[in-house]
Parts: C-alpha cells; sequence; structure tokens
C-alpha cells in the first residue's frame, strides 16, 4: 500500500486535498490532528502539546492505513506529517524532541506533496505566521530535498492543484502497477 503525505505550510489546501484525493481514489486520509487537539486545549501550545500532537497524528496515520489496507486500497492519504511537528517545535521552541526526529527519519512516504504558498491566506484562529509563509515553505522544501524524499511542489489555485495531485498519484500508482507485472 502507498503512502501519501500532503504538507507544507499553513493556508495552502492540505486538508481540501487531502478530502478530494481520499474521495476520488475510494480511499482513507488522517485528518490533521493538530486542529482537533488545539480546538479543544486552546490555540496556545508547549512542546509537550506537540509531543502529543505528533502521538495523535501518528495514531491518525495508523488508523487510515489499517482502514485502506481492510478495504484492499492500494493508497492513502496523510493531511500532514511529523514533519509539521518538527518545523513548528523548531520554530516555536528552538528544539524538537528527539524521538520525533528519529520516527521522521525512519517514517516512509511514497510520495509527498509540497503544497506551495501561492493561494491567499486564510484566517483562522488556530493559524498563526501569514507573513511568514514563504519561509516556512522554504523550510519544508530544504527538510525534504536533505531527506531524500520523493516530493513534488503543487501549485497554483485549489482545482490545479487537485489536478497536479492526481497526476502525480496515477504516476505512482502505475510504477507500482508495473512493477507488479512479470518480466
Amino acid at each position: 500500500m502507498r503512502r501519501v503525505a500532503i504538507t507544507g505550510p499553513e493556508s495552502t489546501g492540505k486538508t481540501t486535498l487531502s478530502r478530494q484525493l481520499a474521495a476520488h481514489y475510494h480511499t482513507t486520509w488522517a485528518p490533521e490532528y493538530a486542529r482537533a487537539y488545539l480546538e479543544d486545549k486552546g490555540p496556545s501550545y508547549t512542546l509537550p502539546d506537540l509531543e502529543e500532537i505528533a502521538c495523535g497524528q501518528l495514531r491518525e496515520e495508523e488508523l487510515a492505513a489499517a482502514e485502506a489496507q481492510a478495504q484492499g486500497q492500494p493508497v492513502f492519504f496523510c493531511d500532514t506529517d511529523l514533519l509539521v511537528i518538527k518545523v513548528w517545535a523548531e520554530h516555536a521552541f528552538g528544539q524538537c524532541p528527539d524521538w520525533i526526529l528519529q520516527r521522521i527519519s525512519q517514517q516512509h512516504y511514497d510520495l509527498v506533496l509540497l503544497l506551495n504558498v501561492d493561494l491567499p491566506w486564510e484566517p483562522d484562529p488556530l493559524r498563526e505566521h501569514p507573513h511568514l509563509r514563504q519561509h516556512f515553505f522554504q523550510v519544508y522544501q530544504q527538510a525534504l530535498l536533505d531527506q531524500h524524499a520523493n516530493f513534488a511542489v503543487v501549485s497554483g489555485a485549489l482545482e490545479q492543484r487537485y489536478e497536479q495531485a492526481r497526476s502525480l498519484v496515477d504516476e505512482l500508482l502505475g510504477s507500482q502497477t508495473s512493477m507488479q507485472l512479470p518480466n
């Protein structure tokens, strides 16, 4: 089964794209755990909160993976990943817990869609730093390059992002099919 992560700065359409792709491929998606956590606890957070959020995100991913596998689906989607926790922890607290860094180095996504900051900012009480989106985009991009991740930048209006992402996922799934064909 293929894992596809949708990552990047705030207000770039990660949740919308995750939902669209899951619906298109008739599969599951792991929602962003941070949103539910912060809606419940309030917008302020500490480093231990980020660790709880990381654990919650991992649980969401495993639940989505198990459900997709039970349904026989070849792919599922993750609305954000632990890279988001790393970026926020380092920005807000100057450090990221070692276990999160270790888990990031062990975690594998078959494809990561890095969403560009070319959509207008949508205010939300849980969002921070609208003027730092380009900075954060560059941080994500460099981290993915450093990880040698299979990633692609997805840009444009929401419909363009959806079409780009579908094309990339179709390519990923097509390569999975060809790898399974006998020579």
